[in-house]
């Protein structure tokens, strides 16, 4: 049996629908060489009825890398984390913090904690269909279920069924009348409660997330939890990684952004043979330089000329001109 202990959690990366796919998992691999990177929400539909090797496809270099699960269907999820291990995923995650409509119409993400008996045994099943790490990520509360005491009955309940690692996102989710953007932001965040989560239940691994923007913000979560999962920073601002990889990892031989870029390059020839478009990929990396001298430009270049049918590596190689050496 794996054990989830062998999974390095101090920092990871968050699943982020339309942003966290392969290519950009692979461009934070150059950046971040031990932060473990986490796939888009994908359904128990889209594996069960979908094509599967599509989907779960990806590149042997983002590893560690865990892939996240969308569903509520006990027998769906045992063979969906199955495939998550067939497919050497490094972990399994269940999320049970998404808020969007369509996901609470699907009855999974966020909506789920109100059942903590139905997660519950949902993990039960996960846990005895693969032998690799199983994990849960949630939110604080939802809509007027945002007690501690329900919290910790939602918690207690997974934990009963042997999972030991949990993702808290520190704000409640309010199903109802927010969208999911508003969800990142309106209700309030509380760190508090994750740590508090932390001291009641220490024999469990608990990793904090939202609202994670600076070197400071990991430190301090690092400092009560024994994780930190950043989200819309490491994609906006990814070279943020980089500072982080060195001071918490250790790392010494921390790429340039340039070498990076350069690190990319046979990677974007090889997609362009593969039939991906350039701007599938660079997207991505419009966030590289930001803050620096000619960002702007870097930014425009990609955008404009990314997206013409016959882009290639060349719109890369001139939009790095007006980077400042």
């Amino acid at each position: 049996m794996s054990s989830q202990n062998k999974i390095d959690r101090r920092i990871s990366v968050a699943p982020m629908m339309g942003w966290t796919d392969r290519h950009d998992r692979y461009f934070m691999r150059l950046i971040t060489p031990n932060a473990l990177l986490y796939t888009v929400m994908l359904t128990t539909g889209a594996l069960v009825h979908g094509k599967k090797f599509k989907i779960l496809e990806y590149n042997p270099e983002e590893h560690p890398i865990a892939l996240q699960l969308g569903g509520s269907d006990p027998k769906d999820l045992a063979y969906c984390a199955m495939l998550a291990e067939r497919y050497h995923y490094d972990e399994v995650n269940l999320n049970c913090g998404c808020p969007s409509e369509r996901v609470q119409n699907g009855k999974f993400g966020a909506c789920l904690m109100a059942e903590p008996q139905l997660v519950a045994e949902c993990i039960d099943a996960m846990k005895q269909a693969c032998s690799i790490p199983v994990t849960v990520k949630t939110r604080i509360g939802i809509d007027d279920h945002d007690s501690y005491e329900f919290l910790t009955d939602f918690i207690g309940a997974i934990a009963a069924k042997g999972c030991d690692t949990f993702i808290i996102h520190a704000r409640k989710a309010l199903l109802d009348g927010l969208s999911p953007a508003e969800n990142r932001t309106v209700p309030p965040l509380r760190w508090d409660v994750a740590h508090r989560l932390k001291q009641d239940f220490p024999q469990l691994k608990f990793i904090l997330n939202g609202g994670i923007k600076t070197p400071d913000d990991v430190r301090a979560g690092l400092a009560q939890m024994d994780g930190v999962m950043i989200g819309r920073e490491a994609y906006q601002n990814p070279y943020f990684l980089a500072e982080i990889e060195r001071d918490i990892f250790g790392t010494k031989d921390i790429r340039s952004r340039n070498d990076v870029i350069e690190a990319l390059m046979p990677y974007i020839g090889k997609s362009l043979e593969n039939g991906v478009p350039l701007k599938d990929i660079t997207r991505h990396i419009l966030g590289l330089y930001q803050g620096l001298p000619g960002a702007r430009r870097w930014r425009q270049i990609l955008s404009q000329e990314a997206y013409k049918p016959a882009a290639n590596e060349n719109v890369v190689r001139e939009a790095l001109k007006h980077i400042a050496a």
